[in-house]
């Protein structure tokens, strides 16, 4: 049986609706657990039951400082490996990530994993084309951002949980692999052309100051937001690969879409 972290969260479900429509057995892991998933809590190791499941897709709890990040993937591995999983498919990040403030966490674990023992696949997932969106600002005269003319090779949710219901689905053909699954380089104009409006760039440090200000953003987020805006704007996100293609055996969804529908959504939601 296949077993997958987070399912709450939006890449972890709909990675179980993608093996429920292939006919696959597999079952999520949540801290609140919906009816039919396991409770599974990475800060409570009483939880951590990996019984009976054979293939592990452990959708990255990135969402803490590293310290924390990499003690919770370090507990579910030793979970992993006591309770017999024979196979851990993790979501990590895109080669071309390293300078992200949230790479390292990433990088620890896919050590972790190859020193485990435990077979396993890296998947690693380049930023979401709905993040990509989501990251772009409404003004009067258009939309605004801190990415410059930079590009980044975004790519749709849907497609990376594909790719990791593909693997999940025949582990053994995937075994000691890594893919960088990443899509088609897109800018933020490329997003403002799509809806017809204009884009505006702002300085580095005004988008810090800003998020700095933010007072619903937790103390670990402004630097990893503002370490996106600086990788895509410097033209360090922007590597391609035909890795993802190759997993699905279909072309990718367009991300300057997905990425102008979420954006186009934020206006709606604000009105």
């Amino acid at each position: 049986m296949i077993m997958v972290t987070g399912a709450k969260g939006q890449l972890a479900s709909l990675t179980l609706q993608e093996l429920a429509e292939r006919d696959v057995p597999a079952v999520g892991g949540s801290r609140t657990p919906a009816e039919g998933q396991r409770r599974f809590d990475f800060d409570d190791p009483a939880t951590l039951d990996l019984s009976g499941v054979s293939t592990l897709v452990l959708v990255s709890a990135g969402y803490a400082e590293d310290d924390q990040v990499i003690a919770r993937h370090g507990a579910v591995l030793d979970a992993a490996g006591r309770d017999g999983v024979g196979h851990v498919v993790y979501t990590s990040l895109a080669g071309d990530g390293d300078h992200l403030g949230f790479a390292l966490a990433h990088r620890a674990t896919e050590q972790m994993i190859k020193a485990s023992g435990l077979g396993w696949t890296i998947l690693r997932n380049g930023l979401y084309a709905e993040l990509f969106g989501a990251l772009l600002t409404w003004t009067p005269g258009g939309l605004e951002s801190a990415f410059g003319d930079g590009a980044l090779s975004a790519v749709a949710r849907a497609d990376l949980a594909t790719a990791a219901a593909v693997v999940a689905s025949d582990p053994g053909a995937h075994a000691g692999k890594t893919y960088d699954l990443v899509g088609e380089p897109i800018t933020a104009t490329d997003i403002a052309e799509n809806l017809g409006v204009a884009h505006r760039t702002i300085g580095l440090g005004e988008y810090r100051a800003r998020l700095l200000a933010d007072g619903s953003l937790l103390p670990f987020q402004p630097p990893m937001l503002a370490s996106i805006a600086t990788s895509v704007r410097h033209g360090f996100l922007n590597s391609t690969s035909v890795d993802l293609v190759q997993l699905l055996g279909r072309p990718l969804a367009e991300a300057v879409t997905v990425a102008a529908d979420t954006v186009a959504a934020m206006r709606s939601d604000a009105r």
